[in-house]
């Protein structure tokens, strides 16, 4: 049992602060019963904290607040998807707050998904999920996806130069060069505003 923890203990740590998950992300290490447990008495000890029923998050320390930190919405929302096998892309408000071209603290976040239409409490925020086809699910990387839909809410008229170094300050070179390569059979005009972003 103490294996199988450690083992457990050590991809939580492995995965830094702030990092969400459900059992399903340990079924490869034990049973689902010992997984149950282990994250069960990690909760207990306060190493972790349960966010959900059956969603958990390892605190992230802010040394500017002297705060641990809530848990990151996304991080639940992409725990929960992990968990169904859903495919899933953040829309309107909360693509653009994820990529920080946004002020405003969302009271929801709202994510088209290949499951059910669904919706959770996560303290004062709303998490939703909107059963849909999903015509870009073929994006093999989540900031492809997040890009895609921030550059949709704001419309093709709405995108500045600030918007555009915005989104580029804060990819990384592979970051850009996979957003290229993923989105290049979008729609055009997108496709045309991420050649300026991901191209150097």
């Amino acid at each position: 049992m103490n294996g199988l923890k450690n083992k457990i203990v050590s991809r939580i740590y492995g995965n830094g602060g702030g990092w969400c998950f459900t059992r399903s992300d340990f079924l490869d290490i034990a049973s689902p019963e010992t997984i149950d447990v282990t994250l069960h008495r990690l909760n207990e000890d306060g190493m972790i904290v349960r966010a959900l029923r059956g969603v958990y998050y390892y605190p992230k320390y802010s040394k500017l607040l002297n705060i641990f930190l809530s848990p990151d919405i996304d991080q639940v929302a992409h725990a929960i998807a992990r968990k169904f096998n859903w495919d899933i892309q953040p829309i309107g408000d909360t693509a653009l707050n994820i990529l920080g071209l946004s002020n405003q603290v969302p009271g929801r976040y709202v994510y088209l998904s290949t499951g059910p239409s669904k919706k959770y409490k996560i303290g004062n925020t709303d998490l939703i999920f909107k059963k849909t086809a999903l015509k870009n699910s073929g994006f093999k990387h989540k900031k492809s996806s997040i890009v895609f839909q921030a550059l949709k809410t704001l419309g093709e008229d709405n995108i500045s130069l600030e918007i555009i170094d915005t989104i580029k300050d804060i990819l990384t070179l592979d970051e850009k060069r996979k957003i290229l390569k993923d989105t290049e059979r979008t729609t055009a005009w997108v496709y045309e505003i991420i050649k300026k972003i991901c191209k150097d």
